[in-house]
């Protein structure tokens, strides 16, 4: 038994498939199969059925993972004990929101390179229902994303919350800028996909008012949203930071309503079996970077 064949079985058996693992550990997907062969022979029991059409964990494999999990992370720990290793090092895949890679994404790397050199943390943008499935899949190693997982595997911890405002350009809300249903019957609302996490509470926020919406524009970007909105292309809502300093500048104007959009909450997400040494560190810096009402460095 080795270290090699343990990872193979660690990355093979929490990814979604073999060839995910195997890009983990860039391997080919034949190289990672025949490491997990030789541990098979080694240990004298089948980890995986592959009977099926997918590669399953069989009863000796679960039993298998978190002794194979800490025998990884006990050679870590050997390694930085015996003077090899300065610290945490490797590769963290981070998934993270567009909100989040506009204002403070900047100042996790920064604070993440000053206190772990050798760890590198990339970064991989996308909506959350996209980074949620990407995390339970193991392409990513963790996830800033909205909201709590419901998903058994996943363990959320809450980093921080942001606060939204209604918005649009003077030519559509006027000079007023007070709420008015006509408002969203005239005109889309410009919006994320329903992926996003802000879906939630815009429809919460459209069932209080009773408002039955025609027309979406919908948008998988905060920025261009922002250009659509200032465009006059509809009306929508953006990160209070954001409106408020769009509407100083005169391009937008905040619309005043009753009651306000319920304030979204964001969570770090990681794999409930993933253990490794580097993730309480992550969590700590992103818990010292995260700040939602960061001014975005585009605005």
């Amino acid at each position: 038994m080795t270290l090699k064949q343990l990872e193979a079985f660690y990355w093979a058996a929490t990814c979604a498939n073999f060839a995910m693992a195997a890009e983990r550990l860039h391997l080919s997907t034949s190289s990672l199969s025949k490491r997990l062969v030789e541990l098979e022979e080694s240990v004298g029991v089948r980890l995986f059925d592959r009977t099926g059409h997918k590669a399953v964990l069989t009863v000796a494999g679960e039993r298998f993972l978190p002794h194979a999990g800490a025998l990884l992370q006990s050679a870590e720990a050997t390694r930085r004990a015996l003077g090899q290793d300065t610290g945490l090092s490797g590769r963290c895949l981070l998934g993270v929101g567009e909100l989040c890679a506009l204002t403070w994404l900047p100042r996790l790397l920064a604070h993440t390179r000053q206190h772990h050199p050798d760890l590198r943390l990339e970064p991989h943008v996308d909506i959350g229902r996209v980074l949620g499935e990407r995390l339970r899949n193991g392409e990513l190693d963790c996830a800033v994303i909205a909201g709590r997982s419901s998903h058994p595997s996943i363990v959320s911890h809450t980093i921080g919350q942001t606060h939204f405002a209604w918005v649009g350009s003077p030519s559509v809300v006027g000079r007023k800028a007070e709420y008015r249903e006509k408002l969203f019957e005239e005109h889309p609302i410009v919006t994320l996909p329903t992926g996003a996490g802000t879906t939630k509470i815009l429809d919460e926020w459209l069932m209080a008012k009773n408002l039955d919406v025609p027309h979406r524009l919908i948008c998988n970007s905060w920025g261009a949203i922002a250009g659509l909105l200032i465009g006059g292309l509809g009306i929508g809502f953006l990160p209070e930071i954001w409106a408020r300093s769009l509407a100083r500048k005169g391009v937008l104007r905040v619309l005043r309503t009753e009651p306000s959009l319920a304030p979204l909450t964001y969570t770090l997400q990681r794999r409930r079996n993933d253990d490794r040494s580097f993730q309480p560190a992550i969590l700590a810096s992103v818990l010292a970077s995260a700040d939602f009402m960061t001014p975005p460095r585009l605005l």
